[in-house]
C-alpha cells in the first residue's frame, strides 16, 4: 500500500515545497491548511506531474477540525508539521499579547492538536514518522523575537519530550530546526505586510534557504532507515554562522 504522509502549513512556502518533494518520492501526500485555493492548485500541479495528492483545508489551531481531519483518514506513515508563523517584531515591553497567543496557538497547538489527533494511525504503521518543523529561534533568543522565540521554545520541548514518551514504539520523532529561509510571506507576515522591511532581512545575503532546501533537509530525514532516527538537525546558509552572525555583502550589517 502507498505511505501516506500529512503536511501542515501546505498552501505555500517550507509546507508547499515539502509536499512536493515527498510526492516526488513516492508518498501519497494529503495537503492541509486553510487556505483552500491554493491547496487544490497545489494538488492539481502534484497531480499533473504524476504524483498523488488530495487537498483538505484545515485551522491546525481547530481542535474539533483536527480530529475529524484525522477520523476522515485510513492511513498516516508520516505527520510533517509545518504549519506556523511569526507574528510582530516589538520588544517584550510593547508586545502585543495577541501575537503572542496567536503564534503558540498555531506553532506550538497546531502540533499538539495534529500529533496527538494522528498518533493512533502512525503508530498502527510500525514505521511512523513525526516531524517537527522548529527554527534555529528554537534555542537562541534575540531582540524583538521573544514571541516567536517562545513558542518555537515549546515547539522544541513538545518534539523532545514526544520522542522520550514514544521511545520503544518504533515510532520516530524528528525535529528540523532552520536559521534563514527567504519564503514568500514569513517576514511579510512578521513586518504585518511591510514589503520593505521584509526585504531587508535578506538584504545583501546572497544565498538564503530557500523552501525547497529546507524540504530537500525533512525528505533526506524521513526516508533514513527505519532505525534512524534524525533527533534535530540545524540547517542554515553558508553565509550565517548564528543566529547573530550573518554574512552581507551590502546593505544591513555589511
Amino acid at each position: 500500500m502507498q505511505r501516506t504522509a500529512v503536511v501542515t502549513g501546505a498552501s505555500s512556502g517550507i509546507g508547499a515545497a515539502t509536499a512536493r518533494a515527498l510526492a516526488s518520492a513516492g508518498y501519497r501526500v494529503v495537503l492541509a491548511a486553510r487556505r483552500a485555493a491554493r491547496l487544490h492548485e497545489l494538488a492539481a500541479s502534484i497531480t499533473a506531474s504524476g504524483g498523488s495528492a488530495e487537498a483538505r483545508p484545515l485551522d491546525v489551531a481547530d481542535r474539533e477540525a483536527t480530529a475529524e481531519f484525522a477520523a476522515s483518514l485510513e492511513r498516516c506513515d508520516v505527520l510533517v508539521n509545518v504549519a506556523g508563523g511569526a507574528f510582530g517584531t516589538e520588544e517584550v515591553g510593547q508586545a502585543e499579547p495577541a501575537d503572542w497567543r496567536r503564534m503558540f496557538e498555531v506553532n506550538v497547538l497546531g502540533t499538539l492538536h495534529m500529533t496527538q489527533a494522528l498518533l493512533g494511525l502512525l503508530r498502527a504503521t510500525n514505521d511512523g514518522t513525526v516531524v517537527v518543523l522548529t527554527s534555529t529561534a528554537s534555542f537562541t533568543n534575540y531582540e524583538g523575537g521573544g514571541g516567536y522565540s517562545a513558542a518555537k521554545h515549546a515547539q522544541h520541548a513538545l518534539a523532545e519530550t514526544l520522542r522520550l514518551e514514544v521511545c520503544g514504539q518504533d515510532l520516530r520523532v524528528i525535529e528540523i530546526a532552520p536559521g534563514m529561509v527567504h519564503t514568500e510571506e514569513f517576514s511579510l507576515n512578521r513586518y504585518r505586510g511591510d514589503q520593505e522591511r521584509a526585504a531587508g532581512v535578506y538584504e545583501g545575503v546572497e544565498q538564503p534557504l530557500k523552501a525547497e532546501d529546507v524540504a530537500d533537509t525533512v525528505l533526506w530525514a524521513v526516508t533514513r532507515p527505519r532505525h534512524v532516527n534524525v533527533d534535530l538537525l540545524v540547517v542554515r546558509p553558508v553565509a550565517q554562522a548564528a543566529q547573530h552572525k550573518v554574512h552581507r555583502t551590502h546593505g544591513k550589517d555589511a
